[in-house]
């Protein structure tokens, strides 16, 4: 419908399950949001055309009967936006769970509730900033800002993208809820007034006047993925693997310590417990900032709709996410969305769309598929939000629609193995179907700050397909028949998948592992690989050189054992040391 100020009423015409027929004398277009009187069952227009529309429900339409009362807003499904946003948790309506929690003291989400998103009764210390009555102010420019938490201190006030005009009046530093006007303009002879909060459509992008190139990696803290597969600040990746294959523990991993500044996770059809866990770990984990610890909650919004909750919301609470993150783009911070996972995101659309009697395509799945995921990705880009996408192939076939037409839009592709969790290797990346297309976008970053990164990187990933071959000729002629440089390549590169590319995410010393930690570890491993083929060269047997250094082997071995905390100069300079014993003692090796 066209959105009017005054809601308009109408009466259900027929029944069916998941969506109801209203009639009505009005034309419509577009999808728009309409509430269930009585109940207030929340529902959008599914398909408009001639004297009835198609109308889904984001509820249970239980006990819904053919002549009750529709209430249209008139405007499509959109979220609040403004201060009070992190440490909430929301379902995929942004309806504030823990606030339904207290006012039904019940665990299941009364039928009908509804509650605002943002509390309007907390008071917020707005501190204006430089602009004054008189200037000029156009869309997202900034006016204010509050200090949300000591995570988020400056939470940014931000004109509505669709204002513009001459300030009349712009409120004192002081105490406001969101509620509250705090800024006046003027344009084209009216007044518009503004609060700290805003309402944006979940299905609109924010506008940009131009979209630029990433360039600074996204770090996730795992090593396989930082040094072979690197992602951007702005970047897309999807996560496919069986069940079982670590998808959400990597997509947990990124949450926790990624260097991004805001994190939306959004669990989309998934377990209820995964999202409980993500509770439950949060507020016990830490971040450094400013020498400072503080809970990672504290940078977190939840979107959670879990495989219990309606299917048509579960549709929604990816773009309730993204639009979360768009507004946290808009003030400068880096934002990283989780979406975990996509697949069910596609099955939600491939029931909407058979509700709707649409014609299926592959599998079931809408004609469309491919271009409602598009639309959802290209969303991502430098400002920054940076999109993980989680896909829960059935069977871990990467041939299903869904993982085929993911794979065709991002960027990066982290492929899950199921034979490498099934042997307990974590991250169970396989790093043959595995690749990234920002490598040499982050060569420049790299050349400036680590400039040994980008060989080490490609020489790793050389050594590990090297391997691979030879693997195929072991199986049928056995590993004595090798040269002693192939033995070398498979021992190195056996002890790097072992100790550099697994990682135990829930050890003090391995869950997560700085850049640095990364290079020294590929410098020190590959030094040892080139300085055991310099030996062989100079007629050393292998089994002599393995013999005598064993214990810088086991060495090696430990380097991962180091705990970040300690300090990046302490373990560099145990590292060093260990660099230097190691090129002397090949150098005596080759002597005697």
């Amino acid at each position: 419908m066209a959105p009017s100020d005054e809601p308009m009423m109408e009466k259900e015409l027929r029944i069916s399950k998941k969506y109801t027929i209203p009639n009505h004398e009005t034309k419509g277009r577009g999808e728009r949001e309409g509430r269930r009187l009585w109940f207030y069952l929340l529902g959008f227009w599914a398909r408009c055309g001639g004297r009835e529309h198609d109308r889904m429900c984001y509820v249970r339409v239980a006990g819904v009967t053919v002549g009750d009362p529709v209430l249209r807003t008139g405007k499509p499904l959109s979220v609040e936006l403004g201060p009070g946003l992190m440490e909430t948790i929301y379902d995929g309506i942004q309806r504030p769970l823990k606030t339904i929690n207290e006012i039904s003291n019940s665990i299941y989400i009364p039928r009908g509730i509804t509650t605002p998103a943002l509390d309007r009764k907390r008071s917020w210390d707005f501190n204006p900033g430089s602009l004054k009555v008189g200037d000029h102010i156009t869309g997202g420019d900034i006016f204010g800002s509050v200090y949300e938490n000591s995570l988020l201190d400056d939470h940014k006030i931000l004109l509505h993208p669709r204002a513009r005009g001459t300030i009349t009046h712009i409120a004192e530093k002081g105490s406001y809820t969101i509620e509250d006007t705090v800024l006046e303009i003027e344009f084209e002879g009216k007044k518009q007034n503004f609060t700290m909060m805003q309402s944006w459509p979940v299905r609109v992008p924010r506008p940009v006047s131009e979209k630029l190139s990433a360039d600074y990696p996204l770090l996730t803290g795992q090593r396989v993925l930082d040094a072979l597969f690197p992602c951007v600040q702005g970047g897309t990746t999807a996560i496919p693997g069986a069940f079982g294959c670590g998808k959400t523990v990597i997509s947990q991993s990124l949450s926790k310590y990624s260097n991004s500044d805001c994190i939306i996770y959004v669990g989309c059809g998934e377990r209820g417990n995964e999202m409980a866990e993500v509770l439950m770990d949060f507020p016990e984990l830490s971040i450094e900032i400013h020498g400072r610890k503080e809970p990672i909650m504290k940078r977190t919004t939840l979107v959670a709709n879990t495989s219990n909750m309606p299917v048509a919301a579960r549709e929604a609470s990816i773009y309730t996410g993204i639009t979360l993150a768009e507004y946290f783009r808009d003030q400068g911070k880096d934002v990283a969305m989780m979406a975990d996972s996509s697949s069910r995101w596609a099955e939600a659309l491939r029931e909407i769309s058979g509700r709707l009697g649409e014609m299926p395509a592959d599998q079931g799945f809408p004609a469309y598929l491919g271009a409602k995921l598009a639309s959802f990705y290209e969303r991502a880009g430098k400002g920054s939000v940076s999109i993980v996408g989680a896909v829960s192939p059935p069977g871990g076939d990467f041939s299903d629609p869904v993982t085929s037409a993911t794979l065709s839009i991002v960027q990066v592709f982290w492929g899950l193995d199921k034979k490498l969790a099934q042997r307990k290797h974590f991250p169970s990346i396989n790093t043959s179907l595995s690749y990234s297309k920002y490598t040499n976008v982050l060569d420049g970053y790299y050349q400036k700050n680590f400039p040994d990164f980008p060989s080490l990187r490609d020489r790793i990933k050389q050594l590990l397909s090297d391997s691979e071959e030879l693997d195929q000729v072991v199986q049928l002629v056995g590993k004595s028949a090798l040269s002693d440089p192939d033995k070398i390549t498979l021992d190195v590169s056996s002890l790097i998948k072992e100790d550099f590319l697994q990682q135990n995410g829930y050890s003090k010393h391995d869950q997560y592992c700085p850049v640095w930690k990364t290079l020294w570890m590929m410098k020190a491993m590959m030094g040892f690989y080139d300085e055991s083929q310099k030996a062989v060269q100079s007629g050393v047997s292998w089994a002599k050189i393995r013999e005598a250094t064993s214990e810088i082997q086991h060495q090696l071995r430990s380097m991962k054992f180091e705990i970040p905390d300690d300090g990046e100069e302490v373990i560099v300079g145990r590292y060093e040391r260990l660099y230097n014993d190691m090129m002397e003692k090949f150098a005596s090796v080759s002597d005697d």
